[in-house]
């Protein structure tokens, strides 16, 4: 059955993630504030919506993934880094990475789904050192980037751009070797593209994919500026009651989310 959930304005918990339909769509409503999209990150969730839509959360099957240690480093991109022509710093200008990011054309994608109130909320994350941006410079202008989450031992990538050749690359080079040093074992990058796929990521299971985070989202997170020396391991309060009760939808029955 296509079911479709509406979040609870009380609390910030989902229905298991399994649920979602064939597409992946899994709930509609709530907000975007630190604790809903922690919960959401740790269980296998995440928000993604355009402007004309509700505040929309998914959880796909298959999850595109790469291990920290296991990227695929293509001769070229080894010859980029031996050059020495691009700079990287962590967590110096997050919101203009996000801008950069918002403002990238995508393929098949009219607009952006990185809505102003998701730029507000990550940055959130970002002061509270829970979301981080890997930056790429060249003669000090920002030509490259990436951002995610990071929970436990696992790192949410959300999105990169680029303005030169291989500089998103780099970015995620030095994100990976980042995450190798300090244990983490997972990258999660959601949606299959070819991109992600040519630097060594592959597609598990969602059922797989949820029993790994639950172990790895239970570790320390490491919070704070990622690019300083002011980090700290703290364990976040992401898990969910047993029982919860949700409004829910038939979507196969036409039913409008604005009624």
């Amino acid at each position: 059955m296509n079911i479709l959930y509406q979040l609870n304005d009380d609390d910030c918990f989902f229905p298991p993630a399994d649920r979602a339909n064939e597409d992946g769509l899994l709930a509609f409503g709530g907000d975007l504030s630190p604790q809903r999209l922690v919960v959401a990150y740790a269980n296998g969730i995440f928000p993604w919506y355009s402007d004309d839509e509700p505040l929309l959360w998914w959880s796909l099957d298959p999850r595109l993934i790469i291990r920290p240690g296991e990227m695929r480093v293509s001769k070229s991109l080894r010859h980029r880094l031996k050059q020495g022509r691009f700079e990287v710093r962590i967590d110096t200008h997050f919101q203009e990475v996000m801008l950069h990011c918002a403002q990238t054309p995508r393929k098949d994608q009219d607009g952006t789904w990185i809505q102003d109130e998701m730029v507000e909320a990550y940055c959130h994350l970002n002061e509270l050192g829970l979301a981080h941006s890997f930056e790429t410079y060249e003669d000090n202008e920002l030509v490259g980037g990436l951002y995610g989450i990071a929970i436990g031992k696992a790192f949410f990538g959300e999105s990169m751009f680029h303005t030169a050749t291989d500089a998103s690359k780099v970015a995620f080079y030095h994100l990976h070797r980042f995450l190798s040093e300090h244990d983490f074992k997972l990258i999660d990058c959601q949606q299959e593209t070819n991109h992600l796929k040519s630097l060594g990521a592959f597609s598990v299971p969602r059922s797989e994919y949820l029993k790994e985070l639950e172990t790895l989202t239970a570790a320390p997170t490491l919070v704070g500026k990622w690019g300083g020396n002011d980090c700290e391991e703290m364990l976040l309060n992401i898990r969910q009651p047993n029982k919860l009760q949700f409004r829910a939808y038939n979507l196969d029955a036409d039913v409008s989310l604005s009624d």
